[in-house]
Formats: C-alpha cells, structure tokens, sequence
C-alpha cells in the first residue's frame, strides 16, 4: 500500500521586509515530502478574502489544494510578519484570531486520517479549543504514526497543551532550544533528558534538531547522532521543516535510523543556506534522497 501523509494546521502568508511568501510549518513539510516524492495530504483552512484566494491558487499550482483546505468567513487569512536578526534567525508576529484557528471535523478529514499512513501536525494551530479539539479527534480515530513538530511559537501555546500532544506522539520532532524548555533545568546531558522525557510520555522516537551541530535521536532505545553540515545561512525559515520531512520520508521508507538522520540534516542544511522555506533542491541533492 502507498504512503500518505497527512499534514493538518496553519497555511499562511510570511510577509518579509521585501515581499510575503506563502507558509507555515505543516504546508512546508508537505511541500517538501512533495518533492521527495511521498504523496500527502494537506489540511487547513483560510479565510474568504484576496490573501485567502492567493493562497488557494498557491496551494493549486503545488499539489496540495482539496477538499480538506477550508474556506473561513468569520475569520482572515493568517500574514505574519517575519523579523530576521543580524545572524537571520527568524521571528514572527502572528495574528490573532485567524481562518486556521478554526478548522472543523469535516467527513472528508476524518476519512483522510483514517486512511493516512501518517500524520504531522504541531503546535501553534492548537492554540484554540476548537482546531485542537478536531486534531484530537483525528488523532483518536487514526491507526496512522503520529508526529508532533514542537514548533513553539510564544506566546501561542501552554504547556498542558503541548503535554497533551506529545502524550498521542510516537514521534516527536523539537529544537534545541524547545528540547530546553520542555526537559532541561538539570544539569544531565541532552541523553538523559531525553530519556528522562522519553519515560514520561512513552514516545517511540525523539528527535533533537541542533542547527549546524546536525541531531540527536532516540530510537527504540538506541541513539542516533549527526554532527550536522555547516553552511552559510540564507535564512532559517523551512530548515526544520524540510528536516522533519525527510526524517518522516525515511521512516515511510523503513531506512536505517542513522541513514535517516544524516539524509535529513543535509536537507535542513540546503534549505537553511536559502533565502525563503521552500528551495527547489538540486539534482544532487535530488539524487541522495533516491536511497531513502
């Protein structure tokens, strides 16, 4: 049987100082599972306005409109504005309330759940009862792999939330910094946290993204390391997207877990060394990801 991902949470326009881009964390992990060649479904919703049409258009020309993409009266059409630092890490200002803080339990998502082999989702569209309550739902009715991408956007999530979505995780996805934050304040290593963390919530995998110092996994209890690919930044929007969709992409592929980390940290590394979370990959790199 084929592989499909189910992608579920926020589409939205990241507007930079010279232009916007269409985004948000899970249309970019289904842009880039695209790419490789695993066949995805995306979920969403925007609102019934101009940036709302764009987006639909956007999402046409990439493979990723259907039925699950909903259209919100009530509410706009998510841009947020993306500051870059001197080093061009991003931050973002995310509106409130927006056309994916209300997606719905539709028959065509739960069937799409139902039949996915696995399903992303993260943080930051839950920050409202109503489109966590329909992730819940579906993640309760699923036999798919679930992956929680951290993904912490403050001030946009609590933490019972976040426990919440990581006890329905057998694969959870975070940054170093987000790793700190939900199991650091020892002063052990970033293994016994993560196996402190991993006794608390019972997840099958637990990844630790570290930038240019690669990642860290736990795996059905072995870790896995990659010292990482240095590169010169473009910008750091889509890294961790483009990583967490090549790590989803192996798994499918049933790959060797060392082989996983080490494809996927060279992805998150391209995709760090260009501007905009997207970048069309080149044929070498291409070519790689033919033996995940």
């Amino acid at each position: 049987m084929e592989n499909k991902v189910l992608s579920f949470g926020e589409v939205l326009w990241d507007a930079f100082g010279d232009g916007k881009k269409a985004g948000g964390a899970p249309m970019n992990v289904a842009r880039h599972l695209v790419q490789q060649g695993v066949t995805v479904a995306f979920a969403s919703s925007v609102g019934m306005d101009n940036s709302g049409d764009m987006l639909i258009e956007f999402l046409k020309a990439n493979g990723l409109y259907s039925n699950l993409i909903q259209q919100e009266d009530e509410f706009p059409t998510c841009e947020v504005t993306v500051q870059l630092d001197k080093n061009n890490q991003a931050t973002y200002i995310i509106p409130q309330p927006v056309s994916w803080d209300s997606i719905e339990t539709t028959p065509a998502l739960s069937q799409a759940a139902i039949s996915a082999t696995a399903i992303v989702y993260g943080s930051l569209a839950c920050r409202t009862t109503k489109t966590r309550e329909t992730l819940l739902n579906l993640l309760d009715e699923t036999p798919a792999l679930k992956v929680f991408d951290v993904n912490l956007r403050p001030p946009h999530y609590t933490l019972s939330t976040i426990e919440t979505l990581v006890a329905r995780a057998n694969v959870v996805k975070m940054n170093e910094e987000e790793a700190n934050l939900l199991i650091g304040g020892s002063s052990s290593s970033m293994r016994d946290q993560i196996q402190e963390f991993q006794s608390k919530y019972h997840n099958q995998t637990i990844c630790v993204t570290r930038g240019e110092n690669g990642a860290i996994v736990w795996h059905d209890h072995e870790f896995y390391e990659s010292p990482g690919c240095p590169v010169k930044v473009g910008d750091s929007v889509g890294a961790g997207d483009a990583f967490l969709a090549t790590f989803v992409a192996g798994i499918l592929a049933k790959r060797p877990m060392q082989t996983i980390v080490d494809k996927a940290c060279s992805v998150g590394a391209y995709v760090a060394s260009q501007r905009g979370a997207n970048p069309i990959y080149p044929t070498e790199l291409l070519n790689s990801l033919v033996y995940i």
